[in-house]
């Protein structure tokens, strides 16, 4: 095992804590996900101002520093650093940003990417070689560096030959302002894991755009988990490029009060016969807590064949939080095998609770056990033990918060209660 590092510049539908729930007119041909614009260049894309229908959940207050206002759209300085620890089979690189692999997986389809794009010095290139089994986790740490966080820009790319095998572990910590781009390409044949977890300090400001090329038979499991950092905002595009590939892609994120989170997914049927699965679970708790899931899938005219399902949910566990989900499905044809979404916000389950209490159990271990629930068949949907372990004490210390919030309540009403007694 050898390690290498390297120091980069850088409605559909709405829930609300309170229950309700509207419905909004479907996407306009305009918004048709066909017709958005691509490109490598900033210039195509004006600094949003959040009415544009990308940005109209984000806040593009607090992502601007990633907009860079110059005319060129680049970022100065140098606020992360990239640490891989790759398998024995993996081959890791640093190159120039000139380097002829660099950008195959897709164009930038907003103002961060293309910022991010346009600002990388050197990039990150992790390649599994044709055939290749990979015996081990290969990690990959981008670590927010102590001192002033200055807007930066990293660049990544994941490339699994033909009939490689892998798992890729990308991990974000620390202080950051961030816009990042990550490729993965996956030729024929192969099958590739990739799990990124974005686990920032508070105060972190985090855009990052995956880029998904996946070619003939191979099959690619996408894993996106983010609990940590102020505003996080993560942009996956798959696209099949090759019959027969299949791609699931997973998410999972807890936000607490005053984080935003954002999720917004593309998914390319382009060619016939691929398959799709899509599913993403959150949690939200804490005033001011904001998740955002986006789930956008095109069957384009020559995609026969193609099998295609999104799910969303999400829990509200406190007052004050707000859930935006908005799955879209586009087919230009009717020669498929099956297409479909769905998506649902609420409360715990009063009937759980009631049944766990009626057998003894304290309403504070109840409420665990509900959202460990939730959230365990996703969690065990991931595959890599390490990472499932991790998740699941995460999930444990946020439902320390959220108890010590329910707590805090009930002595603050059982107060109220006294005090209008003795009055």
């Amino acid at each position: 095992m050898t390690t290498a590092t390297d120091s980069l510049s850088t409605d559909h539908s709405r829930a609300v804590a309170d229950g309700s729930h509207t419905h909004g007119a479907g996407p306009s041909p305009e918004a048709s996900r066909a017709s958005r614009p691509t490109s490598f260049d900033v210039a195509d894309f004006p600094v949003p101002n959040g009415r544009e229908e990308e940005w109209r959940f984000s806040p593009v207050d607090r992502l601007a520093p990633l907009f860079a206002g110059s005319t060129e759209g680049v970022l100065d300085g140098h606020g992360v650093l990239t640490t891989v620890v790759e398998a024995p089979e993996v081959k890791v690189e640093i190159v120039d940003r000139d380097d002829a692999r660099l950008g195959k997986a897709g164009q930038p389809g907003d103002r961060t990417s293309a910022v991010a794009w346009a600002s990388f010095p050197r990039a990150t290139v992790v390649t599994i070689p044709k055939e290749a089994v990979a015996s081990e986790v290969t990690s990959i740490r981008i670590e927010g560096v102590e001192g002033t966080i200055v807007p930066s820009a990293t660049h990544l790319l994941v490339h699994a030959e033909a009939f490689s095998q892998a798992v890729v572990v990308i991990d974000h910590i620390g202080h950051a302002s961030l816009t990042e781009t990550v490729e993965v390409v996956a030729d024929e044949g192969s099958h590739l894991t990739v799990v990124s977890v974005h686990d920032w300090a508070d105060g972190s400001v985090h855009a990052t755009s995956h880029r998904l090329r996946i070619g003939r038979d191979a099959t690619v499991k996408h894993i996106a988990v983010t609990l940590g950092g102020d505003v996080v905002r993560i942009t996956p595009d798959a696209e099949f490029v090759g019959e027969g590939a299949s791609v699931k892609m997973l998410g999972l994120y807890f936000a607490d009060a005053g984080q935003h989170q954002e999720q917004r997914l593309f998914v390319d049927h382009a060619v016939p016969n691929c398959v799709s699965r899509v599913a993403y679970k959150g949690a939200l708790q804490g005033e001011g807590a904001h998740t955002v899931w986006v789930g956008d899938v095109l069957i384009r005219a020559a995609a026969e064949g193609t099998d295609t399902y999104e799910l969303n949910r999400n829990l509200v566990l406190s007052d004050g939080a707000r859930a935006d989900s908005v799955p879209n499905l586009e087919i230009e044809t009717g020669l498929i095998a099956g297409a479909g979404h769905a998506s649902a916000t609420g409360r715990f389950d009063d009937e759980q609770l009631f049944y766990l209490r009626a057998r003894g159990i304290p309403e504070p271990d109840a409420r665990r056990l509900v959202v460990r629930g939730f959230f365990a068949e996703l969690i065990h949907e991931i595959g890599v033990p390490s990472v499932e372990e991790r998740l699941i004490g995460a999930i444990e210390r946020e439902l320390e918060k959220s108890m010590s919030v329910l707590d805090s309540t009930a002595v603050e009403g059982s107060e109220v209660g006294a005090t209008t007694e003795r009055a």
